[in-house]
């Protein structure tokens, strides 16, 4: 990182390096030429390119020269040409043959597909560590009862495992949304100017080879497929879909963030994330805990609703075959959004393995607000048994309110005994039976069960697909390895 010119934190300080290796400006290059020689290979069999000029293409594939490619654009203001002319004067045998019919879309476009799905590859590894870890957590709580909390208020019991269950499913769903996104993630092709493959069809006539011939071949070294019809690029729609798929996955995380905050408050003191021996948490006031990992990942996550909505706006002003608006702002929103996404996930992966829960206040908070939900049981019980339920309603209410009292007075809670004291209440109920429904950890449904479910099919996820790395002369070159 250069720190005396500004620097975006994502180039530096947030998401992976390998990550950033995909989507750094050397590795753009590199892709680059590596479609300029499938093109080569492909014209090599119609006929177009000697096996010399290939082999020549070939031996400089790798010799990028950015700042001699910067010059040239600098004189020309064409970043793609300027890659050209520094490829070509590096071949001198093949450089002649370099994107022969080809537009810079032909090789910008199908580039970009690629290294959407390289990332999309990255994060799915990402995400199932993430709900394998969620698994882990599930299968240890499970059948830990805690107060659910509706409208920030307490309501029934749920068991820890079952909530930790709400976020992994909502991860599920993401990681089914982003499998669909390799189906529908389609590339532009190699079809010219404007899609229709005019120059390519002038190129090829008499050898024998189609332009959907050499567009097969070209996109199967990248493990791509292009739909039926493009124009000058691949339909803008597909950013959208992408990056509003990455702002669902930041939903989801950003509420897991944001419950984790809100039960490690005083308030509830329930569940917290990671604290380091030696972490500081406030310059100020050196008793702080702050939940700075959780924060921080809803801090980023409001911005990949940001991301998608420009690449709405580039889809819907697309106008015609192409405009160039689109072009500048996705250098930024495209690689960031992905970045975002991985340093968030990395974040909650973090969290999750080192969560911790305070059993001790968990009981607490149960023997506090736990009753409350019990009458419920009761008013149904009693009116099974003969009473009338509004009635019975009515009793409820009287003696929840005087509870409510006693416990924000810090009191125990009075409730249990409240009812099986009240002749109206145990007409029609022992006293006995009134304290077991009153007793919270009776009143969690199937929720372990279903909570263990979720788990199950966590562990029964196929692996996330990468696509297949880019070689030359037979060597494969992958992300991972990139300067």
């Amino acid at each position: 990182m250069d720190d005396t010119t500004y620097a975006s934190p994502f180039s530096w300080r947030y998401g992976r390096s390998e990550l950033r290796a995909l989507f750094s400006e050397r590795e753009r290059r590199r892709l680059w030429r590596r479609v300029w020689i499938a093109l080569a290979e492909a014209q090599r069999d119609a006929g177009l390119v000697s096996d010399a000029e290939l082999a020549d293409l070939r031996a400089h594939a790798d010799e990028i020269d950015l700042e001699a490619a910067l010059a040239i654009e600098r004189e020309i203001g064409h970043d793609l040409m300027a890659e050209i002319r520094v490829f070509a004067s590096q071949a001198k045998v093949g450089g002649g043959k370099l994107h022969l019919g080809a537009t810079s879309m032909d090789i910008e476009d199908n580039v970009e597909t690629y290294r959407m799905r390289a990332a999309l590859g990255m994060l799915g590894e990402r995400l199932h560590a993430l709900l394998r870890a969620l698994a882990a957590q599930i299968r240890t709580y499970a059948g830990t009862v805690c107060m659910a909390f509706t409208h920030l208020q307490p309501a029934e019991p749920t068991t820890v495992g079952y909530r930790l269950a709400v976020y992994a499913q909502d991860l599920l769903i993401d990681d089914e949304v982003l499998r669909g996104l390799l189906d529908r993630l389609t590339a532009k092709g190699m079809r010219g100017a404007v899609g229709t493959s005019a120059s390519y069809t002038g190129l090829l006539a008499g050898t024998g080879r189609t332009p959907e011939h050499q567009e097969e071949r070209i996109l199967a070294a990248f493990g791509l497929r292009a739909r039926d019809v493009s124009t000058q690029t691949y339909p803008r729609k597909l950013d959208y879909l992408v990056l509003a798929s990455l702002a669902g996955l930041g939903a989801s995380l950003s509420k897991f963030a944001a419950d984790v905050r809100i039960l490690s408050s005083p308030g509830f003191g329930e569940m917290f994330e990671p604290f380091g021996r030696k972490q500081v948490g406030s310059s100020a006031m050196p008793f702080k805990r702050n939940p700075v990992m959780s924060e921080r990942i809803d801090s980023l996550a409001r911005l990949l609703p940001g991301f998608a909505d420009v690449a709405w706006q580039n889809a819907a002003t697309n106008y015609l075959e192409r405009t160039l608006d689109d072009s500048a702002n996705r250098r930024t929103t495209i690689p960031e959004a992905f970045l975002c996404s991985d340093e968030i996930l990395g974040l909650a992966l973090k969290i999750v393995e080192g969560l911790r829960v305070d059993d001790q206040k968990v009981r607490e908070n149960l023997r506090r607000f736990g009753p409350f939900a019990g009458s419920e049981a009761v008013m149904m019980a009693a009116s099974k048994a003969g009473g009338d339920r509004q009635e019975l309603h009515e009793v409820l209410r009287e003696a929840a309110m005087v509870a409510w009292e006693s416990t924000a007075r810090g009191e125990s809670n009075p409730l249990a005994s409240l009812l099986a004291d009240d002749p109206r209440v145990t007409r029609w109920l022992d006293p006995a039976e009134v304290r077991r429904h009153m007793d919270p950890t009776a009143h969690i449904g199937d929720a372990p069960e279903r909570a263990l479910r979720v788990a199950e099919r966590i562990d029964a996820l196929a692996p996330f697909p990468r696509p297949p790395a880019v070689s030359v002369n037979g060597i494969p070159h992958e992300w991972s390895n990139a300067e």
